[in-house]
């Protein structure tokens, strides 16, 4: 039994696409909202954190809709179709009325923008859990962590192009007003053929029924344990659990808080342009890629909890870095790359094994229930955390921002070692399986 790679890829596009966005939704919509509306950062953080809220309700239902879906198209395909399109339309609108504010500034574009955003969030939500779940639907069982790990890169990938993009597009500095309309334009236009490579060259009623062949011929390949539930978990794994639910969302506090605000920081403090910003976001992120093997490896022989702690570490100590260094310099400096880099590799420490502890701890019948409280805990951290955090840099200063985030990525440090269970010795990945991570 081999994995069809090229299905796979295909079948990535639609995740391509996702992450294209998310990337330049968190990039740009802090620094729309605060440079040319000139709104607040708290009212910004909200703002920017309703996204999280809207998925808490939105991913599930349409998850579910999809699964009663009996169009020709397959059950995935029409909700792709309809937020994708529905998402493009709505996310130009965006750029249009900021250029207009911007001419001539109105209250109601104000208004008018806000709302657009949240039907743009809305669209995106139709969408995110049908094109992710068309993988499971069109792949084998024994293959999916395979099929994952593809999954994986090619969300990678839409979010580098993006940040990529924009590093060559806004590389000048300046003053002037900057019109982010054809960087809208050009990640509309991403979409729209990640879109068309999958309704054109993903048959998924086709390759649903040929799934269902494979399952009906080799039933051995999809037993599942099947154990009794409603069994209350032992006290000492419960208490692991809950301090690692809590380690979870103390990270995710720390971590989002600088993703989601670090365009408009480096603006602010370092005066850097948004393709110089992106630079650093770019560097982390590939410092990430290139890490999930030799994290991998280390799990499998030091276990999952010293590796998170690890990572814990060393995320904490480089944006402490960072501040010591903000102390004593407006400027960037190229060395700081080099603190990009551990941040990407410190958090591929703590996001590739994370979430493997939490359902390492439950039965086999409930790991879609422990998966959801990996989720509940990480979104409303991200909930949180952009209105915690703009506030600091509203009434404070732009400068609490990053030990604001390493006191609570220590603080993960700190209540992982609590957590006592869920390490149990794993087989080291190899190849592509070493980027199956959920995030």
């Amino acid at each position: 039994m081999k994995l069809n790679t090229k299905r796979t890829v295909l079948v990535g596009f639609a995740f391509l696409s996702i992450c294209a966005f998310w990337q330049m939704y968190d990039n740009l919509v802090p620094k729309i909202l605060t440079e040319t509306f000139g709104i607040g950062e708290s009212i910004s953080g909200i703002i920017m954190a309703s996204d999280n809220v809207l998925a808490l309700f939105l991913l599930p239902l349409f998850g579910g809709l999809s699964d009663k879906c009996t169009s020709k198209l397959g059950r995935r395909r029409p909700f792709i179709l309809f937020g994708t399109v529905a998402a493009v339309i709505l996310m130009m609108l965006l750029p249009i009325l900021t250029d207009s504010y911007h001419a001539a500034p109105d209250t109601w574009k104000i208004v008018c923008f806000i709302i657009g955003l949240g039907l743009l969030l809305i669209s995106m939500g139709i969408y995110r859990s049908p094109a992710v779940a068309l993988m499971p639907d069109v792949t084998p069982k024994p293959l999916r962590s395979k099929a994952n790990a593809i999954i994986n890169l090619m969300g990678a990938l839409g979010g580098i192009i993006y940040l990529i993009i924009t590093t060559f597009l806004y590389n000048t500095s300046g003053d002037a007003y900057v019109s982010y309309l054809p960087l809208f334009a050009i990640v509309g236009g991403i979409m729209l053929v990640a879109l068309a490579i999958v309704m054109f060259c993903v048959n998924e009623p086709k390759l649903v029924a040929e799934q269902k062949k494979y399952e009906e011929a080799h039933p051995e390949d999809n037993l599942t344990e099947v154990t009794e539930s409603g069994e209350a978990l032992p006290a000492d794994v419960k208490r692991s659990l809950s301090f690692l639910l809590v380690s979870i969302a103390l990270w995710f506090i720390g971590y989002n808080g600088v993703t989601t605000w670090f365009s408009v920081y480096a603006s602010e403090m370092w005066s850097m342009t948004l393709g110089q910003a992106n630079t650093c976001l770019t560097i982390a992120t590939a410092g990430a890629i290139v890490s999930y093997i030799p994290v991998g490896n280390i799990a499998s022989k030091v276990g999952r909890r010293k590796t998170i702690r690890f990572g814990t570490l060393l995320l904490s100590g480089s944006f402490a870095v960072a501040f010591v260094y903000t102390m004593f310099s407006n400027s960037f400096s190229p060395l700081l790359y080099v603190l990009f880099i551990l941040v990407g590799m410190a958090w591929a420490a703590i996001n590739v094994n994370s979430l493997p502890m939490v359902v390492e701890m439950c039965k086999g019948s409930e790991v879609g229930k422990f998966t959801g409280l990996y989720y509940t805990f990480s979104m409303t951290a991200q909930i949180m955390t952009p209105i915690v955090a703009g506030w600091l840099l509203e009434n404070i200063d732009y400068k609490t921002l990053f030990p604001y985030a390493a006191i609570f990525v220590f603080a993960s440090f700190i209540t992982m070692g609590f957590v006592k269970h869920g390490d149990n010795k794993v087989e080291a990945k190899k190849g592509l399986e070493a980027f199956d991570i959920d995030d």
